[in-house]
């Protein structure tokens, strides 16, 4: 008696495999394709600090707090970009936008005084404590605090989406990107590798616009500021 003939039929197993690699091939070339796009249609609002246009409202995005209740090294760049703008006059406000989501962690709170003692006068920064994503930052400026144009500060390999987004909320936003890559070129690096997967959600969230993760009455901040100077 003879051994049956091995199936040449593929396993199940090897079934699952294939459609899991054609999948994660299929997912790694549209966010690639989502990357390319985002930098070319961001190109011409993506400017250095000194030929920025002018906007009223500079929006700076959190990026963490050390323990110390200090920014990040990568934070603190931000607002220093910041400053530079207040100071040329390229903005008349800085909108802080970040996560405050615990009672030991207050990003907000902590750019806010970053500026006032780095110049800027109090009055002429506001806080939004729900900026829990790129995009929550970008729709809140929109329609909580009313920001119809605006400069968006962050490192350079997270600008385009910044401004992406931003624009996807009805904000005619440029973006001005800070350089680590001389002090931190590791996360510099991993930074832009990120925002290849990160630009495919981006599209995704452009195209249907969620609400943000929270929403409240409208806030004059921003408006009392502008009113101020």
């Amino acid at each position: 008696m003879t051994d049956p003939e091995p199936s040449s039929r593929p396993s199940r197993a090897r079934l699952v495999l294939r459609a899991a690699v054609a999948v994660c091939a299929a997912v790694a070339v549209l966010s690639t394709v989502a990357f390319v796009w985002q930098l070319n249609s961001t190109s011409d609002h993506r400017h250095a600090a000194a030929d920025v246009p002018d906007r009223p409202v500079a929006v700076v995005l959190g990026a963490g707090v050390r323990s110390d209740g200090e920014p990040s090294r990568m934070l603190s760049h931000r607002l220093d970009v910041a400053v530079e703008l207040y100071e040329a006059g390229s903005v008349e406000v800085v909108l802080v936008s970040g996560d405050n989501g615990d009672d030991h962690y207050n990003e907000t709170d902590t750019m806010a005084a970053y500026l006032v003692e780095a110049g800027v006068p109090e009055e002429h920064v506001v806080g939004d404590h729900a900026g829990f994503s790129t995009w929550d930052t970008c729709a809140r400026a929109a329609e909580i605090f009313g920001v119809e144009e605006a400069t968006v500060v962050s490192q350079d390999f997270h600008v385009p989406r910044a401004v992406r987004l931003c624009r996807a909320a009805g904000i005619d936003a440029v973006g001005v990107g800070e350089s680590l890559m001389d002090e931190r070129s590791t996360g510099t690096v991993y930074g832009w590798l990120r925002e290849v997967p990160a630009a495919l959600s981006a599209a995704v969230t452009a195209r249907s616009l969620p609400e943000p993760q929270l929403l409240g009455d409208y806030e004059t901040g921003v408006d009392d500021a502008l009113a101020s100077r």
